[in-house]
């Protein structure tokens, strides 16, 4: 391991027992929460450290503090066997730790160099260029240089998030979710310079919601729930079942079993579709596809390839420029939302607090947003309120949504209860259709498996279901069939067995553009 001097802008020495970190007694309060509440983490130079927890376990605050992003209330912070105060990001680098959060903080117009050259002072950009050159070869990151970030995928957006890391120095990393937009082969890549990472010396603290990549790569796992370290093992002595129930306090079930079902006819048909995004590009080329009654379809990709476009052209957000939709045998091409809700469809957006709710309204008044206008939810121009809360309390406890009050607004709720909110009112009823456009984006695994279950339970009673995710694990738990969306395109049609995942992985990262459509 490179030690650097112990000097003014230098790291110190490392610790005699191999700490690179040592969180004592750590307290962060929040209006009316316990963000963490006395938590004690260690982290040693050569090993890869998880931290598991669902949301709102108190992970993020917890590596903010250590990165200067928030102050602890109470409790010490001790770097290489030495106490420090670590008031900013900035101190923090100063100490040799570095973190890649869960969104990209890259400056899009700006280039590949000028992004990792941010906030080095004192080096000329010839010299940043040269020592680019050589952290890049020594890695393996064959990233352009003068490219802007704007004309990167989401690998070498990762890759250069790291480099901006290794170009200050630092040995102590903290990565936050960093596969939630990689590819499977991407994964793997970043794993492989991980690993590097910890032959060399450096302390990683790894977190993520996927319990299959932190037993790949993790050497000691930490799990946390409402603020408290509930227990850290090694990875050689725990197991996912294991994980999962100091996470969630209960037994999970990881496989979903998909139900002997009734596969009947087409109930939505698109042809030929076509769609421009907000900057005017043509953002889906000839999009075709089917869906058979009591069937799921799962549509693979990584952000950005017209996921979004597509799913706003279907519900009716976004006007198609060419091409055909149908459900159930009648155009709803262009007609607009309401027509699509009124004719059987339900919608789970990517983000639910953007597209998913009216923040200021009630539970109530959002679980009955798209049926207030019909009788027995309405009496002529009047909303029937009595019978509004008498259904919403059955809602609430089939879906278990917790909540306070049904009156209170719903932006106070959780992102697992609003979901579960959004659950209710867009299954309940007989719905012919179901787009679900990233139903778990940022849910912890027991509010995963509560939408898992949902949606398969939704098939079975012969609802047509197009699922839009990134994360491939979730397209084989649900799907009956996968396709692959890139740059706008659908490729392939694959059954959702493990054998086929390289070839999904492949198409994801835009390796097999001159494909024809693959039957198998």
């Amino acid at each position: 391991m490179e030690i650097h001097g112990n000097g003014e802008g230098g790291f110190s020495l490392p610790s005699p027992d191999g700490f690179a970190v040592q969180l004592r007694g750590i307290v962060k309060r929040f209006p009316g929460v316990v963000a963490n509440e006395r938590v004690n983490f260690d982290l040693k130079f050569g090993e890869v450290h998880a931290l598991l927890g669902e949301n709102g376990a108190g992970k993020t605050t917890l590596v903010n503090i250590l990165y200067g992003l928030y102050q602890p209330d109470e409790g010490e912070i001790w770097i290489r066997g030495r106490r420090e105060k670590i008031t900013s990001p900035a101190k923090a680098l100063s100490l040799g730790i570095g973190m890649v959060q869960q969104s990209f903080t890259l400056v899009p117009s700006l280039s590949v160099l000028e992004n990792v050259s941010l906030g080095i002072e004192g080096v000329s950009l010839k010299e940043l260029a040269l020592k680019f050159e050589r952290i890049s070869k020594e890695y393996g990151f064959t990233v352009d240089p003068y490219a802007k970030v704007w004309q990167l995928s989401a690998g070498e957006m990762q890759k250069v998030e790291i480099l901006k890391l290794l170009m200050r120095d630092v040995d102590i990393l903290i990565l936050d979710e960093p596969t939630s937009v990689l590819t499977p082969q991407e994964i793997q890549a970043l794993f492989g310079t991980l690993r590097r990472f910890k032959e060399e010396g450096k302390a990683i603290v790894f977190i993520s919601h996927k319990l299959n990549e932190v037993m790949e790569i993790s050497d000691r796992i930490t799990v946390m729930r409402k603020g408290v370290v509930v227990n850290t093992v090694d990875k050689d002595k725990t197991s996912p079942a294991e994980l999962a129930k100091m996470m969630v306090g209960r037994e999970v079930l990881f496989k979903m079993e998909k139900t002997t079902k009734t596969i009947g006819d087409v109930v939505f048909k698109v042809e030929n579709l076509e769609a421009y995004n907000d900057k005017g590009i043509k953002a889906l080329k000839g999009i075709s596809f089917s869906i058979r009654e009591g069937e799921i379809l799962g549509i693979a990709g990584v952000a950005g390839n017209g996921q979004r476009e597509l799913a706003e052209v279907l519900v009716g957000l976004r006007k198609a420029s060419n091409g055909k939709v149908f459900l159930d045998g009648e155009d709803i091409t262009n007609k607009g939302a309401r027509f699509f809700i009124d004719k059987g469809g339900g919608f789970i957006p990517e983000d639910r607090r953007k597209y998913g709710i009216a923040p200021n309204l009630t539970v109530v008044e959002n679980l009955f947003l798209k049926s207030y206008r019909v009788p027995p939810f309405s009496r002529g121009p009047f909303l029937n309120l009595e019978y509004m809360d008498r259904v919403a309390d059955s809602l609430i406890d089939k879906y278990d949504i917790k909540i306070s009050g049904k009156n209170m607004p719903v932006k106070l709720l959780s992102g697992g209860n609003l979901q579960r909110l959004i659950l209710a009112r867009e299954l309940e009823g007989k719905k012919k259709l179901l787009i679900a456009f990233h139903p778990t984006w940022g849910l912890d695994i027991g509010a995963m498996e509560f939408v898992y279950g949902r949606i398969l339970e939704a098939a079975s009673k012969g609802t047509a279901v197009l699922l839009i995710a990134g994360d491939l694990e979730e397209i084989f738990a649900l799907s009956d069939r996968v396709k692959v969306i890139y740059e706008g395109k659908l490729y392939g049609d694959f059954p959702p067995k493990e054998e086929y995942l390289h070839e999904i992985g492949m198409l994801m990262a835009g390796m097999g553009e001159n494909w024809d459509e693959i039957e198998f």
